[in-house]
């Protein structure tokens, strides 16, 4: 069944879309699927989510590093054009800051090649990703940067279902405050599963694929 969009917001002129129903994750089971196409993939949206995200970040994080997970590429590399701007208060001000992308193992762990090393240690890093529900997003990159002697010094997303992951900060443009209702449940605790309501749409990072 085709998943029905609503313009949750509009950043930068693009509609943020959101559909209500019973969808599937690699981690949980969720009753909202935020669709950030349009900011992940396009200049202008990328851009309006970086300003915005960077008025939460510039005066509370030292930033050297984005690590951009859920594909979000192209809103860390306008948000460190963001941080580093002359004037703009931020403590990366006129400094160098790395995007890095990590890659999965065969066994689900991030990892950096040698020479990608360097961009993550002794720097602090701020983990980059379109929501966090469960945070389980947050500690894979933690794990990883802090193996690799790095700092976490916080996380950012479009939408965020909780302000802080084992007592790593998280700042959003969305919470649970836009949507009051939004939940999320281990596949196995899933209530809409215990009352027989057929999942939606499966989705990950990429995107959406309906059942």
């Amino acid at each position: 069944m085709e998943p029905r969009f609503f313009t949750l917001a509009k950043i930068g002129g693009q509609p943020l879309l959101a559909a209500r129903g019973h969808f599937a994750t690699k981690n949980s089971h969720i009753n909202y699927f935020i669709d950030v196409t349009a900011q992940k993939y396009s200049l202008k949206g990328a851009e309006a989510v970086a300003h915005r995200l960077c008025e939460k970040v510039k005066g509370r994080f030292p930033v050297d590093s984005v690590l951009c997970m859920d594909g979000t590429s192209v809103i860390g590399t306008c948000l460190a054009k963001e941080l580093t701007k002359a004037g703009g208060r931020s403590l990366s001000e006129g400094s160098n800051i790395y995007i890095v992308k990590g890659e999965l193992d065969s066994g689900g762990k991030l990892i950096f090649r040698d020479n990608a090393r360097f961009m993550l240690e002794g720097k602090h890093v701020l983990i980059l990703a379109c929501s966090m529900t469960t945070g389980k997003t947050a500690l894979l990159g933690r794990q990883s940067v802090e193996y690799y002697g790095g700092r976490v010094v916080g996380a950012a997303a479009i939408y965020a279902a909780l302000d802080n992951v084992e007592g790593l900060p998280v700042v959003s443009l969305f919470d649970t405050n836009t949507i009051p209702d939004y939940v999320s449940y281990s596949p196995s605790e899933c209530p809409m599963c215990k009352h027989g309501e057929p999942v939606d749409a499966v989705v990950n990072t990429f995107g959406y694929s309906k059942i």
